[in-house]
């Protein structure tokens, strides 16, 4: 299957828009038919193994939502993560002060920031955190990155490396399997934006080692790798070598 990456639906309403409310919704149940949380929590703790737990980790997510599949995964890692500084980046304001308030009960400070990615990628916005030029320990991008292709795509990925030590992504695997399973998410009761949306998030997807060639700094800087996972998901993996 040949990548084509195509405007999504629900990348188009307004937040307030029901249909918009509605699919965010449907991605929960998305989420857990794609057993994500579990995928990228296992991602997760083999990549920072190694991390004094003394020093809690500094952790951005991109096109973050509303920000509730990262609390799932707060909730299962915040007895061996305490205290996560975590910073969810989206262009809309989705977090609502419930989920903020669950992530707190966990130990976890949580700041919303809202902007595009692209702009964050170019440098014209600069998180709070960036200003003293500091990498992020952690990165992550969930069902995110197959948004873009060509340049935009190797200017997000090219800003990941220059700002952070780890980096996971979980994205949508392109294969006909994953193309089958997406045309049958009706049967979850997903709406129509849902429905639309998840099959052309599959063409957008990935394969095979394609996030490879495109990571910017293919050296002994960084150890990477990229696998399939469960039986719909395509990860990506890149740590900078020598970390603690």
């Amino acid at each position: 299957m040949r990548r084509t990456v195509t405007a999504e639906r629900l990348d188009g309403l307004a937040a307030e828009d029901p249909d918009a409310i509605r699919s965010r919704l449907d991605l929960q149940r998305v989420h857990r038919a794609m057993r994500t949380r579990t995928i990228v929590l296992r991602g997760l703790k083999a990549m920072t193994a190694g991390h004094p737990k003394a020093k809690p980790l500094r952790v951005l997510e991109i096109g973050a939502g509303d920000g509730r599949l990262m609390l799932g995964v707060a909730q299962a890692l915040a007895p061996s993560w305490p205290g996560v500084e975590l910073t969810l980046l989206d262009r809309q304001a989705l977090v609502d002060q419930s989920t903020i308030t669950r992530y707190g009960d966990l130990g976890w400070a949580v700041t919303e920031e809202v902007g595009d990615v692209l702009d964050w990628a170019a440098g014209s916005t600069r998180l709070q955190r960036e200003a003293a030029g500091v990498p992020w320990d952690l990165i992550v991008a969930n069902l995110f990155l197959h948004h873009f292709e060509g340049a935009q795509l190797a200017l997000i990925l090219r800003a990941i490396a220059n700002k952070s030590r780890r980096f996971l992504a979980c994205e949508p695997r392109r294969d006909w399997l994953a193309l089958a399973g997406s045309h049958m998410i009706g049967a979850l009761g997903a709406n129509h934006v849902t429905r639309e949306d998840s099959v052309l998030s599959v063409h957008a997807g990935f394969n095979g080692d394609e996030l490879t060639a495109l990571w910017p700094h293919q050296n002994s800087l960084w150890q990477v790798q990229e696998y399939s996972a469960g039986l719909f998901s395509h990860c990506f993996r890149a740590e900078r070598t020598g970390l603690p």
